[in-house]
């Protein structure tokens, strides 16, 4: 006769993948019930860390662990990718923002005394506030460096750290300034940090392959997306805003894949990149298009709306395209196991 305790255990074994219940659920209910009296198992309900370990090995399983469908591993890799891009795409961005930043401010005094005024005349608690916010950021370096020299703890305490100031941002404009910048561009940064770093968490488990670009380096990578990064602004000054850099590095990126993909047919099989790619896409048109209704709104120069109209457009398209060719690459991998 079935208790109640392996009732509520069978329960929360439900969270694991079917393939991965088939195989192992008896096992581990009978692990769960050794040694607790039939009498006792109708007033006892699971541990919360035995919850909690559940959780975990469903993440691990449906993330590609060892012995996982081909489904499950495509998902995990994509993940893992997406995480590798954000982390890249935020860690080249705010690096190239500080450096830039920091020339700017060796400039002329007024322009010195500027950048300080961001920490200075707040006090000491909002001073020392204003440049822990400024340098958490600067910790996404951090968390790809970790990532590919696998060291996964640190890694992922990296991306939770840097990605504490876009929530910290988005508090504080939800409670003292709510509206359509907020809406627009805070709230989105936020989701983008956050999801980088639960991607970070969740694909990186001890299951998962070590962290890989597919092509080149990750150190060659990390230098050429800040020079893009960097010469889109110095070139255009004018009309670069706060997304330009990083659509400019996505886009010159994706269509770099994109070509490549079709020149090899080693590429042309994988699947799990332009989903990622994809994915950021998604993320980084979001952020353009928020600050171009931003800038819509405030009636900025023309061309500056030209730029930034045009840049999203080209995201939206290189977002097709790579939709479309992960949709296909991963239909092929499904139908071929």
């Amino acid at each position: 006769m079935t208790t109640l305790l392996e009732q509520r255990y069978r329960s929360v074994l439900r969270l694991l993948p079917s393939y991965y219940r088939e195989a192992r659920e008896e096992e581990m209910v009978e692990t769960y019930l050794h040694g607790i009296g039939e009498g006792d198992q109708d007033e006892m309900r699971p541990d919360l860390g035995e919850v909690a370990s559940v959780l975990a090995l469903a993440v691990r399983t449906r993330l590609g662990a060892v012995g996982a469908p081909p489904g499950y591993a495509a998902l995990g890799e994509s993940v893992r990718l997406f995480a590798l891009f954000g982390v890249l795409l935020q860690a080249t961005d705010v690096l190239t923002e500080a450096v830039l930043n920091l020339t700017w401010a060796g400039g002329s005094a007024a322009d010195r005394s500027m950048f300080f005024r961001t920490f200075t005349g707040h006090g000491l608690f909002g001073g020392t506030l204003a440049a822990v916010m400024w340098l958490l950021p600067l910790l996404w370096t951090a968390a790809y460096a970790a990532l590919f020299r696998d060291h996964r703890r640190a890694a992922r305490l990296c991306a939770v750290l840097a990605a504490l100031p876009a929530a910290f941002h988005l508090g504080t404009d939800l409670l003292t300034q709510p509206g359509p910048a907020t809406a627009a561009l805070a709230m989105p940064t936020a989701v983008f940090a956050w999801l980088t770093a639960l991607a970070v968490c969740c694909g990186f488990h001890a299951d998962s392959r070590p962290a890989r670009l597919p092509a080149v380096p990750p150190g060659l990578t990390f230098m050429t997306v800040c020079v893009l990064m960097g010469a889109s602004v110095v070139l255009w000054p004018a009309g670069a805003d706060s997304e330009w850099a990083a659509g400019t590095a996505f886009t010159v990126a994706a269509v770099g894949w994109l070509v490549l993909r079709h020149r090899s047919a080693v590429h042309a099989a994988d699947f799990a990149t332009p989903l990622a790619l994809a994915a950021l896409g998604l993320v980084v048109l979001t952020l353009r298009l928020g600050v171009l209704s931003l800038l819509n709104d405030a009636q900025a120069p023309g061309g500056l709306l030209i730029g930034a109209t045009g840049q999203a457009v080209a995201i939206a398209l290189v977002v097709m395209a790579l939709a479309a060719a992960g949709a296909r690459g991963l239909t092929a991998r499904l139908r071929t196991g």
